[in-house]
């Protein structure tokens, strides 16, 4: 919730009792932001139902006067506030202004600005100021990210080719002596996971498998870790220069980013920079030598040596034994892990990263990693893992977009749960699209579910009409629709490890439906323009419908999305739009008769 710029207030006036409005604005992130060198974006945050209309009046800040004004588009309401947004030009780089709230001919205007709120005097409200747009402050994202369609894959549960593969540590070849099936150990692939099971999915079936990412639609592809590791799961790193043997080697992997280049997908790869794996050779050196090791410093050891009874020593989590964590503030820790972000770059051409545990590692870090990787692509891809506001890390000079569970928690509570009205649904998004710069909006990855979490399907009982729904927000709202292997096709699972279970390629009928409404969702995500732009605005939120536009940066193309979130049986809400401008749905009825029952949604172009 935005802090109250200003506590309610009467002034008694000669005739009548006047009312300061509650309102917040900063002349900062996230509520003024360069979205170019002559452009901003400007939020207001205003008390409910206190204006009929805002102007944001502006000028240049060595100007006496605010020669030029405009209205200001109120986006939609959260949290007792209305909020509003302007674009607004700034010729010369520079810009100050101040709001005006209009309320009708019956009462007074009130001037916002950064002193205080006065009522018809402007001077006195002060001015907010941003003083210069610099051009290398402007937080720029690939343009690629506009029209993309993730899709993540853990790579152990995807697609096996089967080719002789050595056993690499004594732990994967104690956990594969423990499984049963298969002659190096693979768990059965439909069999449940446990912590422990290998399945054996590899480099050279997700080669194998790219065809179908490209016909489902996916022009970009997130691998969870493939870099050498005793788990299942990589995420305790033993090196960082080489790919774990189980999965492949350089050259397949090579040929992976290549195929998918040639095939519109870009690939992004699992960076574990937090911590490392027990079995890193540098950690090693320090399990042997204690204070002795040139390693020592790398970690955050509580005394002289290592001992694994106590864990004397800082770890991912609490006392997770297996994962040291890395004191990245080392300058030699530090040169070492930029290195390896340049190294697969260069090495295998990949289009960016993803950052396991970002928030726990500081900020001067991650300017510098930004740096080095737009150095090496200028277009990559920067996505950290914040499950919280993120805002720190989104202002421009570290992630280009975190992984945005935030979007999730509300989508799930409200189209899946239904334990959120569509109204306070409307105020949450709302509030999200104003929550960052307008870029980081733009980078998200807007996902239902991941290798961390309970599968969609399982959340909804096994309610397909609520999974497609969900998706459909997921693909209409801005930011980049992240799919979680097999929730395409409707795959069950609880909690990990439950949720990592054997990649499905040929779905029932019942889930072919879902899959299809992948297929034409994706299509549409990458062609239609209206869903390449920031802009959405909640036309109506009631206890059973909710319905948003969306429209182009030239605003000459606009769609709406409608969701009738009624019980079964319940009357059908008309669409009033002729069926050809019907571009999808999830029922038939929509498209033929214009009617959407309950349970259903629908996109239309208006």
């Amino acid at each position: 919730m935005p802090p109250k710029h200003r506590r309610s207030t009467v002034v008694m006036g000669s005739q009548v009792a006047r009312r300061y409005p509650l309102y917040c604005h900063h002349a900062r992130e996230p509520y003024a932001s360069a979205l170019t060198s002559t452009s901003a974006r400007i939020v207001l945050w205003l008390e409910a139902g206190f204006a009929e209309h805002v102007t944001i009046h502006y000028g240049d800040r060595y100007q006496a006067e605010l020669p030029e004004a405009a209205a200001m588009e109120r986006v939609g309401s959260a949290q007792g506030y209305d909020i509003y947004r302007a674009i607004v030009p700034c010729r010369t780089h520079r810009l100050q202004y101040a709001f005006c709230t209009h309320r009708g001919a019956d009462h007074p205007e009130w001037w916002l600005g950064e002193s205080r709120a006065t009522c018809g005097e402007r001077p006195r409200s002060g001015l907010f100021q941003l003083p210069y747009l610099c051009e290398r402050d402007v937080f720029v994202v690939p343009d690629w990210v506009n029209s993309s369609v993730c899709y993540q894959v853990f790579p152990d549960r995807f697609h096996r080719v089967e080719q002789s593969q050595p056993v690499t540590t004594v732990a994967a070849q104690h956990d594969r002596e423990h499984d049963s099936g298969h002659p190096l150990g693979w768990s059965d692939w439909s069999s449940k996971p446990g912590p422990k099971s290998r399945f054996g999915g590899n480099l050279a079936g997700l080669l194998e498998k790219l065809p179908y990412l490209q016909e489902l639609g996916v022009n970009l592809l997130y691998l969870t870790p493939i870099f050498r590791s005793p788990s299942n799961h990589k995420y305790d790193t033993t090196d960082y220069y080489e790919i774990d043997p189980d999965f492949g080697d350089k050259a397949l992997f090579r040929s992976v980013v290549q195929e998918a280049h040639e095939r519109g997908i870009r690939v992004v790869m699992d960076a574990v920079f937090n911590h490392c794996g027990e079995e890193f050779g540098r950690f090693q050196d320090v399990v042997r030598h204690g204070e002795d090791s040139p390693y020592f410093d790398w970690f955050f050891i509580h005394g002289k040596k290592v001992e694994f009874e106590k864990v004397n020593y800082e770890t991912f989590a609490n006392r997770t034994r297996n994962m040291p964590k890395l004191n990245v503030a080392n300058p030699d820790v530090e040169r070492y892990l930029l290195d390896v972000a340049r190294y697969w770059m260069d090495e295998c051409d990949i289009d960016g990263w993803r950052l396991d545990v970002a928030n726990e590692i500081d900020h001067v870090f991650w300017k510098k990693f930004r740096r080095v990787v737009k150095a090496a692509k200028p277009d990559a891809l920067i996505i950290g893992e914040v499950w919280h506001d993120s805002l720190p890390w989104l202002n421009g000079d570290e992630f280009d977009g975190v992984m945005n569970y935030v979007f999730r928690d509300a989508v799930l509570d409200c189209l899946v749960e239904k334990t959120l009205s569509p109204g306070e649904f409307a105020g949450r998004m709302s509030a999200l699209l104003v929550q960052y710069p307008e870029a980081a909006t733009r980078s998200m990855f807007n996902l239902l579910g991941s290798h961390d979490t309970a599968r969609v399907r399982t959340i909804a009982k096994g309610d397909v009409d609520a999974v497609v729904r969900a998706m459909a927000f997921q693909f209409t709202f801005p930011g980049i629709p992240m799919i979680y292997y097999g929730d395409e096709v409707g795959m069950l699972g609880g909690p990990d490890p439950d949720c990592r279970r054997g990649m499905v390629f040929e779905p029932s009928k019942q889930h072919m439906r879902l899959l299809e409404a992948v297929r034409c969702l994706a299509r549409l995500r990458r062609s239609e323009r209206a869903l390449h732009g920031p802009h959405v605005q909640f036309l109506c939120s009631t206890a059973s419908h909710l319905r948003f536009r969306r429209t182009s940066l030239d605003g000459l193309s606009a769609i709406e999305v409608v969701f009738h979130l009624g019980k079964r049986g319940s009357r059908p809400l008309p669409l009033s739009v002729p069926a050809d401008r019907v571009v999808w749905s999830s029922s038939e009825a929509a498209q033929d008769v214009g009617q959407l029952p309950a349970g259903a949604v629908a996109i239309v172009r208006v």
